[in-house]
């Protein structure tokens, strides 16, 4: 998917590609940066800015973002280790916890 989010400190419209899991009528991914230690941009953009659009194979969706909490987060983190089994090896290489983004329908 193409997310289209606003640049927290900028104001610009950013663009970044994403892979994602489809959960109901929402849509999530892992709030990772290769692995790497910094949050990747478009997930503090949208920390910022919850509201976004998401481009798909299908046409475009209004979305409002945010972190999965509690048992959600627990069972989408398990859906995850489903299509990549070492997922909780590669988030031990990061010191914060890697946040579920859930991208739920705007305006519906």
């Amino acid at each position: 998917m193409r997310l289209h989010t606003v640049g927290r400190r900028s104001g610009e419209k950013r663009t970044a590609i994403l892979g994602y899991v489809e959960d109901g009528p929402n849509l999530f991914t892992l709030a990772m940066n290769g692995w790497g230690e910094p949050e990747p941009a478009w997930w503090l953009n949208l920390q910022a800015h919850p509201d976004a659009t998401l481009d798909l194979k299908d046409g475009t969706r209004a979305i409002r973002a945010r972190a999965a909490t509690g048992e959600e987060r627990e069972r989408l983190w398990a859906a995850m280790q489903q299509l990549e089994p070492n997922l909780d090896a590669y988030a031990s290489r990061r010191t914060k916890q890697t946040e579920v983004v859930v991208f739920e329908p705007r305006g519906s």
